[in-house]
């Protein structure tokens, strides 16, 4: 029987990055892309590599601009951790698995790569879950992104936090509150799926050419935060308050305020955190039409707010002089109660 398993691309909408450092933060899933994983037994164990596990080009020259824009990061890593640390935790669960039996797992992706957009979270959530269905394991929803997070981050020494695990396990739009007290007590924060009444014109611009591992922008944030830096120990409170009410302006409609939070967020980014300058043009190109703008996640790709259709057509042609991509997320299955459009945009 072939199991297919997948996960879908993600967006922060406000608090990132604070979700690694017991912020809080909205994020959604980004249907338009996916990551999948199909898993079938076999007579052997097989890993099937994928496009990003490639050691075959062309020539030397188009390893080096792959690797340029790419780094080393393959999916192939995230699968093996994946099974591992799946093994790990039925084993610490008293779940017993039949480990002679074979199966042969191949992955395929769609996610911009290393843009902010959760690819690699997303191979991990999926993987864990083809894993779940071989072995009719069932993993509680809200363990389940911790699990991902732990793939990552204790078996590939990543560093990341929870947010994409977390969306890519609920889906939708979900509000979470990584209050230190709660992960500390029981491994997972406060997580709330949202289901607003309207939904805001949302956008999504990205440029594969603006790659950047995420992991990199972490790394100095995480040891002036432990250090106890003011500015960084403030700037994560203030993440909290941002996130609080924007869930408020989120629910009530309030596209203005949501915007002007959005806006708020990405500059308080900028006084802890480098910003490359060619990330910065993209945030302020779209600014400049009226549009709010923000990182998706660590760099290559913004959110924001538009106003109208004159407004996002806008947007596509300031943006598409930068060679960025802009697209309408497609947040929430077709089969699932739809929120309304906001009436004042039709």
């Amino acid at each position: 029987m072939l199991i297919t398993a997948q996960a879908y691309a993600r967006a922060g909408l406000i608090g990132n990055p604070s979700d690694g450092y017991f912020g809080k933060t909205i994020s959604f899933v980004i249907r338009n892309f996916r990551a999948r994983v199909q898993l079938w037994e076999s007579p052997y164990f097989e890993i099937i590599p994928g496009a990003g596990d490639l050691a075959r080009f062309d020539s030397m020259l188009d390893f080096l601009r792959d690797q340029r824009l790419h780094g080393y990061y393959g999916g192939m890593r995230l699968i093996k951790a994946s099974i591992k640390r799946f093994e790990d935790y039925c084993e610490q669960s008293g779940i017993e698995l039949d480990l002679s039996r074979s199966f042969t797992i191949r992955y395929d992706s769609d996610i911009p790569r290393l843009v902010g957009l959760g690819g690699s979270s997303a191979i991990t959530v999926a993987t864990l879950r083809a894993l779940m269905q071989f072995y009719s394991v069932d993993i509680p929803r809200e363990v389940l992104p911790s699990l991902a997070l732990a793939v990552e981050k204790e078996e590939l020494g990543i560093s990341a936090g929870l947010q994409d695990r977390v969306i890519q396990t609920y889906e939708g739009i979900v509000y979470m509150d990584f209050d230190r007290d709660l992960l500390q007590q029981r491994g997972f924060g406060q997580y709330e799926s949202l289901q607003p009444a309207h939904l805001p014109p949302i956008y999504i611009a990205y440029d594969p050419r603006r790659a950047e591992v995420s992991d990199v922008s972490h790394r100095n944030l995480r040891q002036r935060f432990e250090q106890g830096d003011p500015a960084v120990v403030k700037a994560m409170h203030r993440y909290r308050e941002l996130t609080d009410s924007a869930k408020v302006a989120l629910l009530a409609g309030d596209w203005d305020e949501l915007s002007r939070l959005v806006d708020e967020n990405f500059n308080l980014r900028q006084t802890i955190m480098n910003v490359a300058p060619e990330n910065l043009r993209m945030v302020q190109v779209a600014r400049a039409t009226g549009a709010s703008a923000k990182f998706a996640g660590s760099g290559g790709a913004i959110v924001g707010h538009y106003k109208d259709g004159r407004h996002y057509q806008q947007l596509v042609d300031d943006l598409a002089k930068l060679r960025c991509t802009v697209l309408r997320p497609l947040i929430f299955e077709p089969t699932q109660p739809q929120p309304m459009a906001d009436p004042a945009l039709v």
